[in-house]
């Protein structure tokens, strides 16, 4: 088991600092967002990433991208070339030697016509079928991620539920389909992280940890990560802050 930090999008920071950040605090995992590889103008290559977690003994997950695309788009188009996303996200985590690849499982407006919605659906489970056999062939697990839920949008992770149901929906072993228990979504939509471990037990990989105040996902530094993450027993345990500086308040509680 390990516990680590996500490294944001908003984070002003290169990675090889920021591994010796949560090193100093005694952490010893690295999930890297698409988003920040991305954004940032000094990222490094997937084998890059695989010496530096060597020299600093840290290991690494990736995040799919989760901004700007869906999964579960109705427009087929769309569709796919998010398909192609989360593709070379699970390739370059296979270069850099990383443990697991979280994605998010789509969403559709609650607005549009039931007709749109249920295309929107099924074209989430195709979505994620394929990339899960692409997982498969890689050697790295993808783990769809229960979502915050929105007034705006149907996402179809929402609750032990219709998580269990969308694993169920998708034709994928549940070695190269596994979950992400996000500790903070559960909260925020009324449900204790306990229903999800008990549910989902040891096809948990990922634990996203953060906290907020049950009004919205506000990503607050959360003082009680380690109860969680020994009693998930996960492999891969990691902080998702706003801010830098909110990782040191989690770890050193100041």
């Amino acid at each position: 088991m390990t516990v680590g930090a996500a490294v944001d999008v908003r984070f002003d920071v290169r990675i090889e600092p920021f591994l010796d950040y949560v090193t100093d605090l005694g952490l010893d995992h690295v999930e890297l967002k698409r988003e920040y590889l991305h954004g940032h103008p000094e990222t490094p290559s997937p084998a890059r990433v695989g010496e530096l977690a060597e020299t600093f003994g840290v290991t690494v997950t990736y995040h799919a991208p989760f901004r700007d695309w869906n999964l579960g788009s109705f427009n087929d188009a769309s569709r796919a070339a998010s398909v192609e996303q989360v593709v070379r996200t699970l390739d370059d985590a296979a270069a850099a030697g990383a443990g697991a690849v979280v994605v998010h499982g789509g969403s559709v407006p609650r607005r549009y016509p039931d007709y749109v919605r249920r295309k929107a659906r099924e074209n989430a489970r195709r979505s994620l079928a394929e990339c899960a056999a692409h997982a498969a062939d890689v050697g790295v697990p993808l783990c769809l991620e229960n979502q915050p839920r929105s007034d705006e949008k149907e996402r179809h992770t929402t609750s032990p539920d219709d998580l269990a149901a969308t694993l169920d929906a998708v034709d994928a072993g549940p070695d190269a389909l596994r979950v992400t228990l996000d500790v903070g979504h559960a909260k925020v939509n009324g449900h204790d992280w306990r229903a999800f471990a008990e549910r989902f037990g040891d096809r948990i990989e990922v634990v996203h940890l953060h906290d907020n105040d049950g009004t919205a996902d506000q990503h607050l530094p959360f003082s009680g990560y380690e109860a969680v993450c020994d009693a998930v027993g996960a492999p891969y345990n990691v902080l998702e802050m706003k801010t830098v500086r909110d990782v040191e308040t989690c770890v050193l509680g100041r």
